[in-house]
Protein backbone atom coordinates (compact mmCIF):
# COMPACT_ATOMS: atom_id res chain seq x y z
CA UNK A 1 0.00 0.00 0.00
CA UNK A 2 1.07 3.56 -0.44
CA UNK A 3 -0.02 7.08 0.35
CA UNK A 4 0.79 10.46 -1.14
CA UNK A 5 4.31 11.68 -1.77
CA UNK A 6 5.39 15.28 -2.20
CA UNK A 7 5.85 16.70 -5.69
CA UNK A 8 7.93 19.84 -5.51
CA UNK A 9 9.52 20.08 -8.94
CA UNK A 10 8.19 21.10 -12.33
CA UNK A 11 9.44 19.99 -15.74
CA UNK A 12 10.74 21.82 -18.77
CA UNK A 13 10.22 21.00 -22.41
CA UNK A 14 12.61 18.65 -24.19
CA UNK A 15 14.49 20.29 -27.00
CA UNK A 16 15.55 18.29 -30.02
CA UNK A 17 19.23 18.43 -30.83
CA UNK A 18 22.54 16.75 -30.39
CA UNK A 19 23.39 14.49 -27.51
CA UNK A 20 24.50 16.03 -24.24
CA UNK A 21 27.47 13.85 -23.38
CA UNK A 22 28.64 13.30 -19.83
CA UNK A 23 32.04 14.81 -19.02
CA UNK A 24 35.07 13.10 -20.51
CA UNK A 25 36.38 11.95 -17.13
CA UNK A 26 33.15 10.21 -16.19
CA UNK A 27 33.13 6.50 -15.58
CA UNK A 28 29.87 6.27 -17.52
CA UNK A 29 30.57 7.65 -20.96
CA UNK A 30 28.27 8.05 -23.98
CA UNK A 31 28.14 5.17 -26.41
CA UNK A 32 27.30 4.80 -30.08
CA UNK A 33 23.78 3.59 -29.38
CA UNK A 34 22.91 6.92 -27.73
CA UNK A 35 24.06 9.05 -30.63
CA UNK A 36 20.51 9.93 -31.69
CA UNK A 37 19.25 10.66 -28.20
CA UNK A 38 17.43 13.89 -27.50
CA UNK A 39 19.14 16.68 -25.64
CA UNK A 40 17.94 17.19 -22.09
CA UNK A 41 17.27 20.88 -21.46
CA UNK A 42 17.79 21.40 -17.73
CA UNK A 43 16.22 24.39 -16.04
CA UNK A 44 16.65 25.66 -12.49
CA UNK A 45 13.81 24.63 -10.19
CA UNK A 46 15.47 24.79 -6.79
CA UNK A 47 13.53 24.85 -3.57
CA UNK A 48 14.42 26.18 -0.14
CA UNK A 49 15.49 22.70 0.89
CA UNK A 50 17.20 21.79 -2.38
CA UNK A 51 18.43 25.02 -4.01
CA UNK A 52 20.56 23.34 -6.72
CA UNK A 53 17.76 21.17 -8.07
CA UNK A 54 17.19 21.29 -11.81
CA UNK A 55 14.24 19.98 -13.85
CA UNK A 56 13.66 18.76 -17.38
CA UNK A 57 11.53 16.33 -19.36
CA UNK A 58 11.98 13.71 -22.04
CA UNK A 59 9.62 12.22 -24.59
CA UNK A 60 9.29 8.43 -24.79
CA UNK A 61 7.01 6.06 -26.73
CA UNK A 62 3.80 5.02 -25.04
CA UNK A 63 4.27 1.64 -26.70
CA UNK A 64 7.89 0.62 -27.24
CA UNK A 65 6.76 -1.82 -29.94
CA UNK A 66 5.77 1.30 -31.91
CA UNK A 67 8.64 3.73 -31.21
CA UNK A 68 7.38 6.25 -33.75
CA UNK A 69 3.84 6.15 -32.39
CA UNK A 70 2.21 8.14 -29.59
CA UNK A 71 4.70 9.82 -27.27
CA UNK A 72 4.34 10.55 -23.56
CA UNK A 73 6.38 12.86 -21.31
CA UNK A 74 8.54 11.92 -18.33
CA UNK A 75 9.42 14.58 -15.76
CA UNK A 76 13.03 14.57 -14.50
CA UNK A 77 14.95 16.30 -11.75
CA UNK A 78 18.67 16.53 -11.11
CA UNK A 79 21.26 17.74 -8.67
CA UNK A 80 24.37 17.99 -10.87
CA UNK A 81 27.80 16.74 -9.85
CA UNK A 82 30.42 19.25 -8.72
CA UNK A 83 33.53 17.10 -8.26
CA UNK A 84 36.24 16.52 -10.85
CA UNK A 85 35.77 12.80 -10.42
CA UNK A 86 32.45 12.11 -12.09
CA UNK A 87 30.84 8.70 -11.71
CA UNK A 88 27.84 9.26 -13.96
CA UNK A 89 24.10 9.55 -13.29
CA UNK A 90 22.58 8.04 -10.15
CA UNK A 91 18.90 7.41 -10.84
CA UNK A 92 16.74 7.29 -7.71
CA UNK A 93 13.22 5.97 -7.15
CA UNK A 94 11.07 6.06 -3.96
CA UNK A 95 8.80 3.13 -4.77
CA UNK A 96 5.05 2.90 -4.92
CA UNK A 97 4.41 2.03 -7.66
CA UNK A 98 3.15 5.54 -8.13
CA UNK A 99 5.70 7.47 -6.09
CA UNK A 100 7.20 10.68 -7.42
CA UNK A 101 10.99 10.72 -7.53
CA UNK A 102 11.53 14.41 -8.23
CA UNK A 103 12.07 15.49 -4.64
CA UNK A 104 13.99 12.32 -3.83
CA UNK A 105 16.88 13.50 -6.02
CA UNK A 106 17.35 16.54 -3.79
CA UNK A 107 17.04 14.49 -0.64
CA UNK A 108 19.59 11.87 -1.69
CA UNK A 109 22.07 14.47 -2.93
CA UNK A 110 21.84 16.44 0.32
CA UNK A 111 21.86 13.38 2.60
CA UNK A 112 24.86 11.55 1.19
CA UNK A 113 28.29 12.74 2.34
CA UNK A 114 29.11 15.82 0.28
CA UNK A 115 32.20 14.28 -1.23
CA UNK A 116 30.15 11.28 -2.41
CA UNK A 117 27.15 13.18 -3.78
CA UNK A 118 29.50 15.55 -5.61
CA UNK A 119 30.66 12.69 -7.84
CA UNK A 120 27.19 11.97 -9.26
CA UNK A 121 24.41 13.62 -11.14
CA UNK A 122 21.59 12.51 -8.83
CA UNK A 123 18.58 12.11 -11.11
CA UNK A 124 14.98 11.70 -10.02
CA UNK A 125 12.04 10.96 -12.28
CA UNK A 126 8.30 10.59 -12.22
CA UNK A 127 7.55 7.21 -13.82
CA UNK A 128 4.96 7.12 -16.57
CA UNK A 129 1.57 8.17 -15.29
CA UNK A 130 2.96 9.78 -12.14
CA UNK A 131 2.98 13.38 -10.91
CA UNK A 132 4.48 15.82 -13.40
CA UNK A 133 4.80 13.19 -16.14
CA UNK A 134 2.09 13.34 -18.79
CA UNK A 135 -0.45 11.91 -19.03
CA UNK A 136 -0.83 11.65 -15.24
CA UNK A 137 -3.45 9.14 -14.15
CA UNK A 138 -6.33 9.99 -11.83
CA UNK A 139 -8.95 7.33 -12.36
CA UNK A 140 -11.51 8.38 -9.79
CA UNK A 141 -10.83 11.54 -7.77
CA UNK A 142 -12.05 11.25 -4.22
CA UNK A 143 -12.05 7.45 -4.19
CA UNK A 144 -10.78 7.51 -0.60
CA UNK A 145 -13.02 10.29 0.69
CA UNK A 146 -14.41 9.49 4.13
CA UNK A 147 -16.40 7.81 5.44
CA UNK A 148 -15.77 4.54 3.58
CA UNK A 149 -17.55 1.28 4.37
CA UNK A 150 -16.07 -0.73 7.23
CA UNK A 151 -13.16 -2.66 5.74
CA UNK A 152 -14.15 -5.86 7.57
CA UNK A 153 -17.02 -7.38 5.50
CA UNK A 154 -18.92 -8.75 8.47
CA UNK A 155 -22.24 -8.62 6.59
CA UNK A 156 -23.18 -9.21 2.93
CA UNK A 157 -24.18 -5.55 2.68
CA UNK A 158 -20.77 -4.31 3.83
CA UNK A 159 -19.00 -6.70 1.47
CA UNK A 160 -21.17 -5.53 -1.43
CA UNK A 161 -20.46 -1.88 -0.64
CA UNK A 162 -16.71 -2.52 -0.71
CA UNK A 163 -16.96 -4.62 -3.87
CA UNK A 164 -18.94 -1.89 -5.59
CA UNK A 165 -16.19 0.61 -4.73
CA UNK A 166 -13.48 -1.67 -6.14
CA UNK A 167 -15.44 -2.40 -9.32
CA UNK A 168 -16.29 1.26 -9.90
CA UNK A 169 -12.64 2.25 -9.57
CA UNK A 170 -11.53 -0.36 -12.10
CA UNK A 171 -14.32 0.64 -14.48
CA UNK A 172 -13.43 4.34 -14.15
CA UNK A 173 -9.82 3.59 -15.05
CA UNK A 174 -10.94 1.59 -18.06
CA UNK A 175 -13.19 4.39 -19.30
CA UNK A 176 -10.69 7.22 -18.83
CA UNK A 177 -7.46 5.52 -19.83
CA UNK A 178 -8.32 2.64 -22.14
CA UNK A 179 -5.48 3.56 -24.53
CA UNK A 180 -2.93 4.04 -21.76
CA UNK A 181 -3.50 1.27 -19.20
CA UNK A 182 -1.92 -1.55 -21.24
CA UNK A 183 1.37 0.37 -21.07
CA UNK A 184 1.41 1.27 -17.37
CA UNK A 185 3.53 -1.53 -15.96
CA UNK A 186 6.98 -2.23 -14.56
CA UNK A 187 8.58 -3.38 -17.83
CA UNK A 188 7.46 -0.23 -19.64
CA UNK A 189 8.79 1.90 -16.76
CA UNK A 190 12.10 0.06 -17.02
CA UNK A 191 12.28 0.82 -20.73
CA UNK A 192 11.63 4.45 -19.83
CA UNK A 193 14.64 4.31 -17.50
CA UNK A 194 16.76 3.19 -20.41
CA UNK A 195 15.41 6.04 -22.50
CA UNK A 196 16.46 8.39 -19.72
CA UNK A 197 19.91 6.80 -19.77
CA UNK A 198 20.17 7.46 -23.49
CA UNK A 199 18.94 11.03 -23.13
CA UNK A 200 21.59 11.63 -20.46
CA UNK A 201 24.26 10.32 -22.82
CA UNK A 202 25.43 7.65 -20.40
CA UNK A 203 26.67 4.20 -21.36
CA UNK A 204 25.68 2.91 -17.92
CA UNK A 205 23.61 4.11 -15.00
CA UNK A 206 23.94 3.86 -11.26
CA UNK A 207 20.64 3.14 -9.52
CA UNK A 208 19.29 3.58 -5.98
CA UNK A 209 15.74 2.40 -5.27
CA UNK A 210 13.53 2.05 -2.22
CA UNK A 211 10.65 -0.40 -1.74
CA UNK A 212 8.90 -1.07 -5.09
CA UNK A 213 11.87 0.79 -6.55
CA UNK A 214 13.94 -2.30 -5.67
CA UNK A 215 11.81 -4.42 -8.01
CA UNK A 216 12.03 -1.71 -10.66
CA UNK A 217 15.83 -1.74 -10.34
CA UNK A 218 16.01 -5.52 -10.40
CA UNK A 219 13.90 -5.71 -13.56
CA UNK A 220 16.04 -3.03 -15.22
CA UNK A 221 19.11 -5.04 -14.29
CA UNK A 222 17.58 -8.17 -15.79
CA UNK A 223 16.71 -6.51 -19.09
CA UNK A 224 19.86 -4.39 -19.36
CA UNK A 225 22.59 -5.95 -17.18
CA UNK A 226 25.37 -4.49 -19.30
CA UNK A 227 24.05 -0.99 -18.60
CA UNK A 228 24.19 -1.23 -14.79
CA UNK A 229 27.26 0.22 -13.11
CA UNK A 230 26.15 0.22 -9.46
CA UNK A 231 22.91 -0.97 -7.92
CA UNK A 232 21.56 -0.11 -4.44
CA UNK A 233 18.29 -1.65 -3.24
CA UNK A 234 16.77 -0.61 0.10
CA UNK A 235 13.75 -2.36 1.71
CA UNK A 236 13.38 -5.08 -0.82
CA UNK A 237 10.28 -6.47 -2.51
CA UNK A 238 10.22 -10.25 -2.74
CA UNK A 239 10.39 -10.65 -6.53
CA UNK A 240 8.87 -14.13 -6.34
CA UNK A 241 5.63 -12.84 -4.76
CA UNK A 242 4.53 -10.27 -7.33
CA UNK A 243 1.91 -9.10 -6.39
CA UNK A 244 -0.97 -11.02 -4.78
CA UNK A 245 1.20 -13.15 -2.51
CA UNK A 246 3.33 -10.16 -1.49
CA UNK A 247 0.27 -8.32 -0.22
CA UNK A 248 -0.87 -11.32 1.81
CA UNK A 249 2.56 -11.54 3.45
CA UNK A 250 2.39 -7.83 4.25
CA UNK A 251 -0.73 -8.40 6.32
CA UNK A 252 1.01 -10.70 8.77
CA UNK A 253 4.00 -8.38 9.05
CA UNK A 254 1.86 -5.28 9.66
CA UNK A 255 -0.10 -7.05 12.35
CA UNK A 256 3.17 -7.84 14.09
CA UNK A 257 4.26 -4.20 13.82
CA UNK A 258 0.91 -3.05 15.21
CA UNK A 259 1.51 -5.30 18.21
CA UNK A 260 4.97 -3.75 18.54
CA UNK A 261 3.30 -0.34 18.80
CA UNK A 262 0.99 -1.67 21.52
CA UNK A 263 4.03 -2.99 23.43
CA UNK A 264 5.75 0.38 23.08
CA UNK A 265 2.67 2.14 24.48
CA UNK A 266 2.67 -0.29 27.40
CA UNK A 267 6.22 0.80 28.28
CA UNK A 268 4.99 4.36 28.73
CA UNK A 269 1.86 3.89 30.80
CA UNK A 270 2.89 6.87 32.93
CA UNK A 271 2.50 8.99 29.81
CA UNK A 272 -0.43 7.44 27.95
CA UNK A 273 -2.46 5.86 30.79
CA UNK A 274 -3.51 2.94 28.62
CA UNK A 275 -2.12 0.16 30.80
CA UNK A 276 0.96 -2.01 30.96
CA UNK A 277 -0.36 -5.14 29.23
CA UNK A 278 0.09 -4.93 25.41
CA UNK A 279 -2.72 -7.42 24.78
CA UNK A 280 -5.19 -5.37 26.85
CA UNK A 281 -4.06 -2.17 25.14
CA UNK A 282 -4.66 -3.83 21.78
CA UNK A 283 -8.13 -4.81 22.96
CA UNK A 284 -8.79 -1.14 23.72
CA UNK A 285 -7.67 -0.27 20.19
CA UNK A 286 -10.15 -2.75 18.68
CA UNK A 287 -12.85 -1.43 21.00
CA UNK A 288 -12.10 2.05 19.66
CA UNK A 289 -12.37 0.67 16.13
CA UNK A 290 -15.76 -0.92 16.90
CA UNK A 291 -17.06 2.35 18.33
CA UNK A 292 -15.90 4.32 15.29
CA UNK A 293 -17.55 1.80 12.97
CA UNK A 294 -20.86 2.75 14.60
CA UNK A 295 -20.18 6.47 14.95
CA UNK A 296 -17.27 7.97 12.98
CA UNK A 297 -15.33 10.71 14.75
CA UNK A 298 -16.40 14.09 13.42
CA UNK A 299 -18.25 12.36 10.61
CA UNK A 300 -14.83 11.69 9.07
CA UNK A 301 -12.86 8.97 10.90
CA UNK A 302 -14.67 5.65 10.84
CA UNK A 303 -13.23 2.16 11.24
CA UNK A 304 -11.50 2.11 7.85
CA UNK A 305 -10.09 5.60 8.36
CA UNK A 306 -8.77 4.57 11.79
CA UNK A 307 -6.81 1.82 10.08
CA UNK A 308 -5.52 4.37 7.57
CA UNK A 309 -4.29 6.52 10.47
CA UNK A 310 -2.41 3.67 12.14
CA UNK A 311 -1.02 1.84 9.10
CA UNK A 312 1.81 4.41 8.65
CA UNK A 313 3.01 3.37 12.11
CA UNK A 314 3.90 0.05 10.55
CA UNK A 315 6.11 1.78 8.02
CA UNK A 316 8.00 3.96 10.45
CA UNK A 317 7.99 4.17 14.24
CA UNK A 318 8.49 7.93 14.08
CA UNK A 319 4.68 7.99 13.89
CA UNK A 320 4.29 6.12 17.18
CA UNK A 321 4.25 9.08 19.62
CA UNK A 322 1.55 10.86 17.64
CA UNK A 323 -0.48 7.67 17.21
CA UNK A 324 -0.22 6.80 20.89
CA UNK A 325 -1.20 10.32 21.86
CA UNK A 326 -4.23 10.23 19.58
CA UNK A 327 -5.24 6.79 20.85
CA UNK A 328 -4.95 7.89 24.49
CA UNK A 329 -6.89 11.09 23.87
CA UNK A 330 -9.83 9.11 22.50
CA UNK A 331 -9.83 6.39 25.17
CA UNK A 332 -9.11 8.57 28.19
CA UNK A 333 -10.81 11.84 27.24
CA UNK A 334 -13.30 10.81 24.54
CA UNK A 335 -11.46 13.29 22.31
CA UNK A 336 -12.73 12.75 18.77
CA UNK A 337 -11.12 15.96 17.52
CA UNK A 338 -7.69 14.38 17.95
CA UNK A 339 -8.67 11.53 15.65
CA UNK A 340 -9.98 13.90 13.01
CA UNK A 341 -6.78 15.91 13.19
CA UNK A 342 -4.69 12.75 12.92
CA UNK A 343 -6.71 11.65 9.91
CA UNK A 344 -6.22 15.00 8.19
CA UNK A 345 -2.48 15.07 8.89
CA UNK A 346 -1.57 11.42 8.41
CA UNK A 347 -4.12 9.58 6.32
CA UNK A 348 -6.16 11.92 4.13
CA UNK A 349 -5.62 11.40 0.39
CA UNK A 350 -5.10 14.51 -1.72
CA UNK A 351 -4.86 14.86 -5.52
CA UNK A 352 -1.29 13.54 -5.59
CA UNK A 353 -2.48 10.57 -3.54
CA UNK A 354 -5.30 9.90 -6.01
CA UNK A 355 -2.72 9.97 -8.79
CA UNK A 356 -0.34 7.70 -6.91
CA UNK A 357 -3.06 5.16 -6.17
CA UNK A 358 -4.21 5.15 -9.78
CA UNK A 359 -0.70 4.31 -10.95
CA UNK A 360 -0.26 1.81 -8.13
CA UNK A 361 -3.36 -0.08 -9.25
CA UNK A 362 -2.52 0.19 -12.94
CA UNK A 363 0.99 -1.23 -12.46
CA UNK A 364 0.18 -3.97 -9.98
CA UNK A 365 -2.95 -5.15 -11.78
CA UNK A 366 -1.11 -5.26 -15.12
CA UNK A 367 2.21 -6.69 -13.90
CA UNK A 368 0.95 -10.10 -12.83
CA UNK A 369 -2.15 -12.26 -12.62
CA UNK A 370 -4.65 -11.78 -9.79
CA UNK A 371 -7.57 -14.04 -8.84
CA UNK A 372 -10.60 -13.03 -10.88
CA UNK A 373 -12.97 -15.08 -8.73
CA UNK A 374 -13.89 -13.08 -5.63
CA UNK A 375 -14.46 -16.30 -3.74
CA UNK A 376 -10.69 -16.81 -3.72
CA UNK A 377 -10.10 -13.34 -2.25
CA UNK A 378 -12.77 -13.93 0.37
CA UNK A 379 -11.29 -17.28 1.41
CA UNK A 380 -7.70 -16.05 1.54
CA UNK A 381 -8.37 -12.80 3.38
CA UNK A 382 -10.65 -14.28 6.01
CA UNK A 383 -7.89 -16.81 6.68
CA UNK A 384 -5.43 -13.95 7.14
CA UNK A 385 -7.88 -11.99 9.29
CA UNK A 386 -8.23 -14.84 11.75
CA UNK A 387 -4.50 -14.65 12.55
CA UNK A 388 -3.57 -11.06 11.64
CA UNK A 389 -6.65 -8.81 11.65
CA UNK A 390 -5.08 -5.36 11.79
CA UNK A 391 -4.61 -4.63 8.07
CA UNK A 392 -5.96 -7.75 6.35
CA UNK A 393 -9.19 -6.42 4.87
CA UNK A 394 -8.02 -2.83 4.48
CA UNK A 395 -5.21 -4.12 2.28
CA UNK A 396 -7.54 -6.47 0.44
CA UNK A 397 -9.87 -3.66 -0.61
CA UNK A 398 -6.89 -1.48 -1.53
CA UNK A 399 -5.90 -4.10 -4.08
CA UNK A 400 -9.38 -5.38 -4.97
CA UNK A 401 -9.70 -3.41 -8.23
CA UNK A 402 -7.24 -5.96 -9.66
CA UNK A 403 -10.01 -8.58 -9.51
CA UNK A 404 -11.93 -6.49 -12.05
CA UNK A 405 -9.12 -4.77 -13.96
CA UNK A 406 -9.90 -4.00 -17.62
CA UNK A 407 -6.50 -5.08 -19.02
CA UNK A 408 -5.01 -8.55 -19.24
CA UNK A 409 -2.16 -9.48 -16.95
CA UNK A 410 1.47 -9.86 -17.92
CA UNK A 411 3.87 -12.36 -16.37
CA UNK A 412 6.25 -11.27 -13.58
CA UNK A 413 9.90 -10.94 -14.53
CA UNK A 414 12.33 -13.52 -13.22
CA UNK A 415 15.02 -11.17 -11.93
CA UNK A 416 17.70 -13.81 -11.27
CA UNK A 417 20.95 -12.40 -12.59
CA UNK A 418 24.53 -13.58 -13.01
CA UNK A 419 25.73 -10.71 -15.19
CA UNK A 420 25.76 -7.78 -12.75
CA UNK A 421 28.61 -6.09 -10.93
CA UNK A 422 28.32 -6.44 -7.14
CA UNK A 423 25.02 -4.93 -5.93
CA UNK A 424 24.39 -3.62 -2.41
CA UNK A 425 21.15 -4.58 -0.65
CA UNK A 426 19.70 -3.19 2.59
CA UNK A 427 16.97 -4.83 4.65
CA UNK A 428 15.53 -4.45 8.15
CA UNK A 429 14.57 -7.72 9.83
CA UNK A 430 11.16 -6.47 11.02
CA UNK A 431 10.14 -4.38 8.01
CA UNK A 432 6.41 -4.85 7.45
CA UNK A 433 5.96 -3.30 4.00
CA UNK A 434 8.69 -5.47 2.46
CA UNK A 435 9.23 -8.38 4.85
CA UNK A 436 12.76 -9.64 5.53
CA UNK A 437 12.54 -12.72 3.34
CA UNK A 438 12.34 -10.46 0.29
CA UNK A 439 15.84 -9.18 0.95
CA UNK A 440 17.15 -12.70 1.45
CA UNK A 441 15.52 -13.88 -1.77
CA UNK A 442 16.84 -10.95 -3.83
CA UNK A 443 20.32 -11.54 -2.38
CA UNK A 444 20.14 -15.14 -3.57
CA UNK A 445 18.90 -14.21 -7.04
CA UNK A 446 21.49 -11.49 -7.71
CA UNK A 447 24.78 -13.36 -7.85
CA UNK A 448 27.62 -11.46 -6.22
CA UNK A 449 25.30 -9.11 -4.33
CA UNK A 450 25.93 -8.13 -0.70
CA UNK A 451 23.17 -7.94 1.93
CA UNK A 452 23.41 -5.48 4.83
CA UNK A 453 20.84 -6.20 7.55
CA UNK A 454 19.49 -3.84 10.21
CA UNK A 455 18.94 -6.29 13.05
CA UNK A 456 15.65 -5.68 14.88
CA UNK A 457 14.79 -2.69 12.73
CA UNK A 458 11.17 -2.31 11.68
CA UNK A 459 11.24 0.85 9.61
CA UNK A 460 10.80 0.92 5.85
CA UNK A 461 13.50 2.81 3.97
CA UNK A 462 16.51 2.52 6.26
CA UNK A 463 19.46 4.21 4.57
CA UNK A 464 19.95 7.98 4.86
CA UNK A 465 17.74 7.89 7.96
CA UNK A 466 20.28 8.37 10.70
CA UNK A 467 21.83 4.89 11.01
CA UNK A 468 25.54 5.63 10.62
CA UNK A 469 26.44 1.96 10.21
CA UNK A 470 24.13 1.52 7.22
CA UNK A 471 25.13 4.82 5.69
CA UNK A 472 28.83 3.99 5.93
CA UNK A 473 28.29 0.90 3.78
CA UNK A 474 26.29 2.98 1.30
CA UNK A 475 28.92 5.72 1.07
CA UNK A 476 31.75 3.22 0.64
CA UNK A 477 29.92 1.46 -2.17
CA UNK A 478 29.02 4.63 -4.05
CA UNK A 479 32.59 5.88 -3.69
CA UNK A 480 34.50 2.76 -4.68
CA UNK A 481 32.08 -0.03 -5.59
CA UNK A 482 33.27 -2.10 -2.63
CA UNK A 483 30.74 -4.26 -0.78
CA UNK A 484 31.06 -6.16 2.51
CA UNK A 485 31.46 -9.93 2.40
CA UNK A 486 30.24 -12.23 5.16
CA UNK A 487 29.90 -15.94 5.71
CA UNK A 488 26.20 -16.05 6.65
CA UNK A 489 22.95 -14.93 5.05
CA UNK A 490 23.91 -11.34 5.82
CA UNK A 491 27.24 -9.92 4.69
CA UNK A 492 27.07 -7.20 7.35
CA UNK A 493 24.79 -6.50 10.31
CA UNK A 494 23.97 -3.10 11.82
CA UNK A 495 22.12 -2.39 15.04
CA UNK A 496 18.74 -0.72 14.73
CA UNK A 497 18.16 2.85 15.79
CA UNK A 498 16.51 3.34 19.20
CA UNK A 499 12.73 3.50 19.29
CA UNK A 500 11.28 6.99 19.72
CA UNK A 501 10.38 8.53 23.07
CA UNK A 502 6.99 10.01 23.93
CA UNK A 503 6.48 13.62 22.98
CA UNK A 504 7.05 16.21 25.68
CA UNK A 505 3.50 17.47 25.12
CA UNK A 506 1.91 14.03 25.36
CA UNK A 507 -0.83 15.17 27.73
CA UNK A 508 -1.96 17.88 25.34
CA UNK A 509 -3.86 17.60 22.08
CA UNK A 510 -1.75 15.58 19.62
CA UNK A 511 0.22 17.63 17.17
CA UNK A 512 1.02 16.68 13.61
CA UNK A 513 3.84 14.24 12.89
CA UNK A 514 5.63 16.99 11.01
CA UNK A 515 5.91 19.21 14.07
CA UNK A 516 5.90 16.53 16.75
CA UNK A 517 8.53 14.15 15.41
CA UNK A 518 12.05 15.47 15.13
CA UNK A 519 13.53 12.07 14.31
CA UNK A 520 16.32 11.79 11.79
CA UNK A 521 14.86 10.39 8.57
CA UNK A 522 11.58 12.29 8.86
CA UNK A 523 12.19 13.92 5.48
CA UNK A 524 12.70 10.58 3.79
CA UNK A 525 9.54 9.28 5.48
CA UNK A 526 7.63 12.16 3.95
CA UNK A 527 9.02 11.52 0.48
CA UNK A 528 8.44 7.79 0.54
CA UNK A 529 4.98 8.18 2.03
CA UNK A 530 3.61 4.69 2.72
CA UNK A 531 4.85 2.56 -0.11
CA UNK A 532 4.87 -1.00 -1.22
Amino acid sequence: MRRSAAVLCGATVVLAGTLTAVPANASASPSANTAQAAKVAWKKCGTEDYPTLQCASVKVPLDYAKPQGKQITLALSRVPHTAKKYQGPLLVNPGGPGGSGLTLAGFVASSLPKEVAAQYDVVGFDPRGVGKSQPALDCKPGHFDPVRPDSVPSTPAIEKANLDRAKSFAQACGRKYADVLPYINTVSAVKDMDSIRKALGAKKINYFGYSYGTYLGAVYSKLYPERVRRLVLDSIVDPTGVWYDANIKQDYAFDKRHKALMAWIAKYNSTYKLGTDPAKIEAKWYAMRAALAKKPAGGKAGASELEDIFIPGGYNNAYWPTLAQTFAAYVNKHDTAALVKAYDNIAAIDASGDNGYSVYAAVQCRDASWPRDWKQWRKDNWAVYEKAPFMAWNNAWYNAPCAFWPTKSLKPVNVSNTKLPPALLFQATDDAATPYQGGVTMHRLLRGSSLVVEQGGGNHGITLSGNACLDKHLATYLTSGKVPHGSGVADAVCKKLPDPKPQASAQKTPSTPQSAVAAVGDTLRGILGSVV
